[in-house]
């Protein structure tokens, strides 16, 4: 059975694509170790990100947490057409002030558990204004071009976390999602590091395995031990990130012994913990 890759690299800290598809294809879930946020200019598109489904309408925004699995759903041969930025969380850390936290918007969208948000009112012509000239400076060879991009960029996401705090955003709630594995999921997301198993999750969740194992794969695209390594994976990163001694990472990640640890953490990130750490510290 095929294990769920990470899709995309980030090098800088944003990078946006204005893709247009003419003709209906098909999208494997996948998942970032970066945000992503989309913006649905045409098509008619469902959008599946960890286990809830959403049916998006020209204009909405779509949050994509870095880590969480998401492919979208062409319902019809209409062209699918979206401006997709890739957002470092390292650079939107940069800008964490009390009156200055850029990843408001994503933390508020958890919050109200959903990730699409649908703007309306005053706040959405300076919304869109500033969408438009972020896509407009995308080709820009000009003097200074890298520092005007990231300027534009900035100011879409004032502009975004400025419509989030004074009602310029309706934050769109899922639709025909399994409530069960939604619960699933939310357990899973509290419960990363522990010994958890199929028989664990049945018996919590008054589930036959099977109706769990089939439905959890409907609903995510993955087994509930991908799902589980997936998530311990990008938590690892992140502690590694941090400053957290390797083998302790290993451990408080749930793995049970360091070198099956390290193969998956190469396979996924294509190099070793301590290639991760040595890399930072260069």
């Amino acid at each position: 059975m095929p294990e769920y890759k990470k899709v995309g690299y980030l090098t800088s800290s944003f990078k946006l694509f204005h893709l247009k598809d003419q003709n209906k294809k098909e999208f494997s879930y996948h998942y970032h170790d970066f945000h992503k946020i989309l913006i649905l200019l045409n098509g008619d598109i469902t959008y599946c990100i960890e286990g809830r489904s959403y049916q998006l309408a020209p204009n909405d925004i779509v949050l994509v947490h870095a880590g969480e699995v998401h492919r979208p759903i062409i319902q019809s041969e209409s062209p699918y057409e979206r401006i997709i930025i890739y957002v470092s969380p390292d650079f939107l850390k940069k800008y964490k002030e009390p009156d200055c936290d850029l990843s408001h918007c994503l933390k508020q969208a958890a919050a109200e558990q959903s990730h699409v948000l649908r703007f309306h009112g005053s706040r959405a012509a300076k919304l869109k204004t500033a969408i438009q000239s972020l896509d407009h400076a995308k080709n820009d060879k000009d003097f200074a071009a890298s520092l005007h991009q990231e300027i534009l960029f900035l100011e879409f996401m004032i502009q975004l976390n400025r419509a989030a705090m004074h009602d310029g955003i309706e934050f769109i709630n899922d639709s025909a999602s399994d409530e069960k594995i939604i619960a699933v999921l939310n357990y899973l997301g509290e419960h990363l590091t522990e010994d958890i198993s199929i028989d664990t999750l049945s018996a919590h969740f008054f589930l036959s395995r099977s109706y769990l194992m089939h439905t959890f794969k409907e609903q995510t695209g993955y087994t509930i031990g991908n799902y589980l390594s997936t998530k311990r994976l990008l938590l690892a990163k992140d502690l590694i990130a941090e400053g957290a001694p390797i083998t302790e990472v290993c451990y408080a990640c749930g793995f049970k012994n360091y070198s099956t640890f390290s193969r998956a953490y190469k396979k996924s990130f294509g190099e070793a913990p301590r290639e991760s750490l040595q890399n930072l510290k260069s």
